[in-house]
């Protein structure tokens, strides 16, 4: 782990206030990955160690609406390998796609996802990309929440490859 990296993430993405969770629950603390996602000198360092994390035999990329989408972008310009971006439905005009830029159909991908919390999106994400003819193995995160998600991924077959796990994004903040 690249704790210097981690501290960096932490300090730009967690906040401190009176904050709405998706649950409905009121927090004093949350973690906005957009933060670092926009940032081009902490999303470059991201893709960089990132890049170290993608299996052999990748064809494409994968980001996955929204958050993923800058991670994949970044990434396919430091790995060389072409992303595609994936939307949470396909869209039911024009091209009628589930996944924008590269062709998919027979590549083995890996799905690209900011954060991991449960799995549910990227397991709907990937049953849909396997229906769409994609080999789907395996899924890169920047930020592991829980052992419950890798668990739920786990059980459809993918391997999850994760950057930082976010009990060592929380150490590496306080020290």
């Amino acid at each position: 782990m690249d704790n210097n990296l981690a501290k960096e993430i932490y300090k730009i993405a967690h906040l401190t206030g009176s904050f709405t969770l998706r649950s409905g629950q009121i927090s004093n603390e949350y973690f906005d990955k957009y933060l670092f996602e926009s940032n081009p000198t902490v999303l470059s360092k991201v893709a960089d160690q990132l890049a170290l994390l993608i299996p052999d035999g990748i064809e494409v990329l994968a980001g996955l609406e929204m958050g993923g989408i800058p991670i994949a972008t970044a990434l396919s310009l430091k790995s060389n390998i072409p992303a595609a971006f994936v939307r949470k439905k396909a869209k039911e005009y024009g091209t009628c796609k589930l996944a924008e830029g590269t062709n998919i159909e027979g590549k083995r991908i890996c799905i690209i996802e900011d954060v991991v919390t449960t799995g549910g999106q990227v397991i709907l994400s990937a049953n849909d990309l396997r229906s769409a003819g994609a080999i789907v193995e395996d899924i890169i995160c920047v930020i592991e929440r829980n052992l419950e998600g890798r668990r739920n991924l786990e059980e459809i077959g993918l391997k999850v490859h994760s950057l930082f796990k976010m009990e060592e994004l929380i150490a590496a903040g306080k020290s």
